[in-house]
Order: structure tokens, then C-alpha cells, then sequence
């Protein structure tokens, strides 16, 4: 039983973009992950994903670009102002500018870039560059 399904898509992508693999099968699927993948695939470090009904749950594909240095999950979940994502992006980007931080927002799942240009806050879930 997993804990936490998230940090599995995050985990299962991080493997298989280091063993250089083209793509990869997530399990299970929620419309979290979904969106946080959608915005992954909008900031080009994902390519197109697929969902597939099986008889025993559905399951994603993802193809891989390549562009994934690490990915990860923030665990504890901080709540962040549209003021404060800087320290978070000290504490989990390796350099100004690069990379994105996963937030969930009243208006939906966004990179913190998005939110700091709209002035909202959110809670972090995941980082990747």
C-alpha cells in the first residue's frame, strides 16, 4: 500500500529518466497527479501522456524528454504567501531561475512563477528541474 502517490510518479519518473528510458507507466492515477503532470508537460520537462483504463485501475504513460536533472515531492506540505516563494526556491532549486516549484492554488495546480505573477499563495507540493 503506498503512502503517499505522489511522491511514487515522482520517484518512478526520476528512475526511469536517469536509466535513460524513453518512457514510463504510473499507478495509480488521480486528478492530482494529472494536473501536476499537465503543467510538468507545459514546462516541457515531460512529453505527452496517455491514460489507460485497465480492469484493475487505470494507469498513465508518460514519455520522457529527457530534461529531468530531479524531481521530487515537499514534504511537509508548506503553506507559502506570494512573497515567500524565494526562500522555497532556495531551499529546493539549485539556482535562481531554474527550475519550477509545484503549487495548488484556489485556482488551480500552477508553477510558482504563475502564481507570483497572479499575487496568490498556495501550498507546495512537488519541485522539479
Amino acid at each position: 500500500m503506498l503512502n503517499d502517490p505522489l511522491a511514487n510518479v515522482m520517484s518512478v519518473i526520476l528512475s526511469n529518466e536517469s536509466n535513460g528510458k524513453s518512457e514510463c507507466l504510473v499507478k495509480p492515477v488521480s486528478k492530482i497527479i494529472k494536473e501536476i503532470l499537465k503543467v510538468m508537460k507545459d514546462n516541457n520537462y515531460l512529453g505527452d501522456f496517455k491514460e489507460t483504463e485497465d480492469s484493475r485501475g487505470n494507469y498513465i504513460k508518460i514519455m520522457l524528454n529527457g530534461n529531468i536533472n530531479n524531481c521530487g515531492v515537499i514534504k511537509p506540505r508548506y503553506n507559502a504567501k506570494n512573497n515567500e516563494f524565494e526562500k522555497f526556491e532556495r531551499r529546493y532549486l539549485p539556482a535562481k531561475d531554474l527550475g519550477i516549484l509545484l503549487v495548488s492554488t484556489p485556482n488551480g495546480i500552477m508553477t510558482h512563477y504563475e502564481a507570483k505573477s497572479k499575487k496568490i499563495g498556495g501550498r507546495l507540493l512537488a519541485y522539479c528541474f
